[in-house]
């Protein structure tokens, strides 16, 4: 019988989210006021002064967003343990990302990735591709999920509108978000990592107690079938036992290369390109990264955050699996009626995994910490996204289509364009809704596996290959895309399908498994760039200077491909000014704008598109670089282990 529908209104709920809340908001406003946001640099970069520790939680936090809780839950609770596979196949990704790709993007001196491709290569049409595709999946693998992930959660837990919800959290993001830049961030952050943590481990602990414990847990899983439909339901809707049945292999984290449902190759190599991609290319993780006030404090943050990722499958996946436990009717339904009902989807209810064993089995308080916790990791993955994206239309786009706008101009552009994506990410929270089965986590993983293994490809070749060119990285890029959207757009045309409504596309479209297929457009595209780069004219080393990992210590002048533009926007920025300060009523427009916006007309200087001259130092003290050294090797080790007891 399904369980009666908790829902979340006794005053000790309610006054621990109002509090925490309330917390939340000091911290932003704390660390906005403490913050130098009237630059772009201090505004999206912090002014380069974050320490190692919050670095590591800030990487945590804006990684582990509601859609980690949600999807990753779901999923443990459908198939099992393997999911977890890509939480520490990370744990080595992310030592790739402190070790080898944010020394060249520190002697680069850029803020933003398509920043760092328009220095390598030169030219417009790679940097302002990367914009545009990265844009694309902020928007619909990350905001929209997140945004979906977090209503599910409130839905289940207040019973509330979903968009009424959403557009609540929305607007308490944005407050911080739109006012406080990067720094504001950060700090947050670090407070909500520590209350994830937390309230995670909390509700583990209590759902272990529930279930009986780890071996209470590996028995009853493979028995946790729904009950609640009738013997003639299966055969009205085709039903095989094998979409209400537990797999066999639940607790396998490498399984079957053809029949699992996710194949072993995929999940070594598959996972590592795109979170190749994801760790050492998004701006969403970079940028913490370029924040931190030497390379040590990169290194540093890096390893707390590898430690982090070691916790998901123990607080999430686990967590998942004994919902579907307890809860086999909800959670594992399959009869389309009844998953309508139970959580107004009919492809399945494994999303609602995690939210149901919070308000079913939490005590009052504690659970209304819990969804607080919920709401602090949608609130931390939103805003992080957010500023992200802001930066990279702002200096990326915008600043080519007005070379000549002022700084203030483009810190309010910066926030309305906040405001635009929002808009569209609400607009796409139906399709997440419907896709990959009802699996949340699934939906996030095919959509990168089909448009981000060309831009891996990209990054890896152009900072450890100098013989790579902008004629092949670009047709690279383009031919990559072309691939994926081959595969994509017939997927979402004749839908994923589900073990009820299997999906009607060819095998030959989409037959081959999305992590597979990641690892045939990651090499493909590798081949295109390689090719076409030996076919055409190299890049000289004075071009290459600190732009490499060869070349990353060189002390030679570097003359930039894209010095010619530059200076275009620099001379027309001045131009710009000297008009503004010859007009008549200059005065008059800054007393009043200038009050607005916060800033003085007359001493406004023109905008960085780039860091300072001063380029960080990327030299170390040899005993720090020994311990964190140290600590990387261990971490590997600890990861080393998981892998190999769970496998």
């Amino acid at each position: 019988m399904e369980s009666p529908k908790v829902i979340i209104s006794n005053p000790a709920d309610i006054s621990v989210i109002v509090g925490y809340f309330v917390a939340v908001i000091g911290v932003g406003v704390w660390a906005m006021l403490r913050s130098n946001r009237g630059t772009v640099g201090g505004y999206f970069l912090a002014g380069r002064t974050m320490t190692w520790w919050p670095v590591g939680a800030s990487l945590f936090a804006s990684n582990i967003g509601s859609g980690h809780f949600v999807g990753r839950a779901g999923t443990g609770a459908a198939s099992g343990i393997a999911v977890g596979g890509f939480e520490w196949n990370a744990l080595f990704i992310v030592l790739l990302l402190g070790w080898l790709f944010v020394p060249v993007y520190l002697t680069a001196g850029v803020i933003t990735m398509p920043q760092y491709l328009k220095k390598r290569f030169g030219g417009t049409r790679i940097s302002l591709y990367l914009t545009v595709i990265s844009l694309f999946l902020y928007i619909f693998t990350k905001i929209s999920v997140d945004m979906f992930s977090g209503a599910v959660f409130i839905q289940q837990a207040l019973g509330w509108n979903i968009y009424v919800a959403v557009i609540t959290l929305l607007l308490i993001t944005a407050l911080y978000t739109i006012t406080g830049g990067l720094a504001a961030l950060m700090f947050t952050d670090t407070v909500q990592t520590f209350v994830i943590i937390a309230g995670a481990f909390v509700l583990t602990g209590f759902s272990f107690a529930k279930v009986g414990g780890y071996s209470a847990l590996l028995a009853k899983y493979s028995a946790a079938t729904p009950s609640n439909f009738s013997s003639t339901e299966p055969q009205r809707y085709n039903i095989s036992p094998s979409c209400y049945t537990p797999r066999q292999d639940a607790f396998n984290l490498l399984r079957d290369p053809t029949t699992g449902d996710l194949p072993w190759p995929g999940v070594l190599f598959g996972i590592a390109i795109v979170g190749g991609w994801y760790w050492c290319t998004d701006q969403v993780i970079v940028q913490r990264c370029l924040a931190a006030r030497n390379l040590t404090h990169v290194k540093a943050g890096c390893i707390m955050c590898g430690y982090l990722k070691l916790l998901p499958m123990f607080l999430m996946v686990f967590p998942g699996m004994i919902s579907r436990v307890l809860y086999p009717d909800e959670v594992g339904c399959v009869v389309p009626e009844v998953c309508k009902r139970v959580c107004g989807t009919e492809v399945g209810c494994s999303n609602i995994a995690y939210p149901k064993l919070v308000v079913s089995i939490m005590p009052n308080g504690l659970r209304g910490l819990m969804l607080a916790v919920m709401l602090a990791a949608l609130m931390s993955s939103l805003a992080s996204i957010f500023n992200s994206s802001s930066t990279l239309f702002t200096l990326d786009i915008w600043t080519r289509i007005r070379p000549q706008a002022a700084e203030r101009e483009l810190l309010i552009v910066g926030r309305v364009w906040v405001l635009i994506i929002v808009c569209v990410s609400i607009c796409w929270i139906p399709v997440v809704q419907a896709a990959q089965s009802g699996q949340l986590f699934d939906y996030i993983q095919s959509v990168s596996s089909y448009l981000a293994p060309p831009i891996a490809s990209v990054f890896f070749l152009a900072v450890f290959v100098k013989r790579v060119n902008e004629q092949g990285a670009f047709w690279g890029l383009i031919g990559g895309l072309l691939m994926g959207l081959c595969r994509m757009l017939p997927e979402f045309w004749f839908g994923s399908g589900s073990c009820v409504f299997p999906s009607t596309c060819p095998f030959l479209l989409c037959g081959i498994h999305y992590l597979h297929f990641a690892i045939i457009l990651f090499f493909c595209t590798s081949v295109l760039v390689l090719v076409v780069s030996c076919c055409s004219r190299p890049i000289e080393d004075k071009h290459l200077h600190r732009l490499v990992f060869s070349l990353r210590h060189s002390k030679e002048e570097r003359v930039d491909l894209d010095w010619e533009q530059e200076e275009k926007g620099r001379r027309a920025r001045r131009e710009a000014e000297e008009r503004r300060r010859e007009s008549k009523d200059s005065a008059a427009e800054a007393s009043c704008v200038g009050r607005l916006c916060g800033g003085s007309q007359a001493h406004e200087e023109a905008p960085p598109t780039e860091a300072p001259e001063k380029l960080p130092d990327i030299g170390e003290e040899p005993a720090w670089r020994h311990v964190v050294d140290a600590n990387a090797l261990i971490m590997m080790a600890a990861a080393v282990f998981m892998w190999g007891y769970y496998a």
